[in-house]
């Protein structure tokens, strides 16, 4: 297996993993330099960027321009979010000049955080290729930067215990509620929820309308005030989705059990990290304003701090994405012989443990089926409306 390329002091075992430390503390499992584009109108210089500089990737999105109250917060907000992930190293924040989400007020927040930004528009550089040759630069100065910091590589010293299963905050999406996935995958991924939760991670989930189509359950679950954030997030037009009636069909416990009895700490808004504002602070689950979509989801995931997303499919959807690895899950025994290159375990042959294992050897370097693929997906979910 491949494992991260740069040397540790720390002995890591087959439950523990290396990662990037960084220079607030936070463990990242993948070192990525993050080409963000603040607007539509910028994204395609965005990509060149990452394009032609190693170690760099890009979150090209269709927003930033035109957007409205809510919405372009949710997009300001998401794109910092995912500039404070812990597997980017530094983060370029691209625009064109003119936008309604800035790039100057989103490298302005993401600086306000502590982390490693450059800033630079399409206008003041001069045109497309002089902004490309800026933004190669731009890169390269946060390579040397997070080099000299000595956090292009693990920090840790010999006497520092190996990360581990608690260090992870998980991502999960559930993109469907067909029989084979409620058979054979929620289980498993019940099981692995309970563990991260027992060893002090923290589990995020996205698919926000699956808990809202049973009200009088979530308000038991997380109190009135944050219920009320789900429902009225769930509520809006723009996550309307199918596994929400899908789900209000169907029980609580067949519409939520993957999450197992790990206790559930709080709601996050889309693009909030975990423990800012609302959003919970300690281990355990919090549920995620993000709908089943997986592109949507992964976004809002790595957002939150999600170091991996675990994609449960009954339909064998392929999309990975830039900041994040997504492990893909599924037990159905159709999408499992139609696209096996595509799928990391197959929920049927397989137990807890194994899914376990396969999460710490991805944490510690092992390339997702996604991965290999080149597979980087990105889009941003909307709050409503825009024009």
């Amino acid at each position: 297996m491949t494992r991260n390329p740069h040397p540790d002091p720390r002995p890591v075992t087959a439950d523990s993993f290396a990662g990037y430390r960084r220079p607030d503390g936070r463990l990242g499992i993948r070192n990525r330099v993050l080409v963000l584009p603040s607007v539509i109108c910028s994204h395609v210089v965005a990509e060149e960027i990452a394009a032609g500089s190693p170690g760099a990737v890009a979150a090209p999105h269709d927003h930033g321009c035109g957007q409205l109250g809510a919405d372009a917060e949710q997009t300001e907000r998401t794109l910092v979010g995912l500039a404070g992930n812990p597997n980017v190293a530094g983060t370029v924040v691209v625009g064109l000049g003119c936008e309604t989400v800035r790039s100057d007020v989103v490298a302005a927040a993401v600086e306000e955080r502590g982390l490693p930004v450059r800033e630079l528009t399409i206008q003041d550089a001069g045109g497309t290729d002089a902004c490309v040759d800026r933004g190669t630069d731009a890169v390269a100065d946060l390579r040397e930067s997070a080099a000299a910091r000595g956090t292009d590589g693990a920090t840790a010293t010999a006497d520092e215990p190996p990360a581990t299963l608690g260090d992870l905050t998980v991502g999960v999406v559930v993109d469907d509620l067909a029989d084979s996935t409620r058979r054979h995958a929620y289980p498993l991924v019940a099981e692995l929820v309970e563990r991260v939760a027992s060893a002090g991670g923290r589990v995020v989930v996205a698919g926000n309308e699956r808990f809202a189509a049973h009200p009088e359950e979530i308000r038991s679950l997380v109190g009135d005030a944050a219920a009320d954030r789900l429902l009225d997030a769930a509520g809006r037009p723009a996550r309307a989705t199918r596994v929400g009636t899908e789900a209000a069909a169907r029980g609580f416990a067949a519409a939520t059990g993957f999450i197992g009895d790990a206790p559930v700490a709080g709601v996050a808004a889309y693009g909030e990290r975990v423990g800012d504002g609302d959003a919970a602070g300690e281990g355990g689950v919090t549920l995620l304003d993000a709908p089943s979509r997986v592109e949507e989801a992964a976004t809002g995931l790595a957002a939150a701090g999600a170091h991996l997303v675990l994609h449960v499919t009954g339909q064998g959807t392929p999309a990975g994405h830039p900041v994040v690895p997504v492990v893909k899950l599924s037990g159905d025994a159709d999408t499992l012989a139609a696209v096996p290159d595509d799928i990391d375990l197959d929920a049927r042959d397989a137990d807890a443990d194994d899914l376990e294992s396969l999460l710490l050897g991805v944490a510690d370097g092992d390339r997702t089926c996604a991965e290999r693929h080149g597979l980087t997906e990105f889009a941003i979910a909307r709050a409503g409306p825009s024009t």
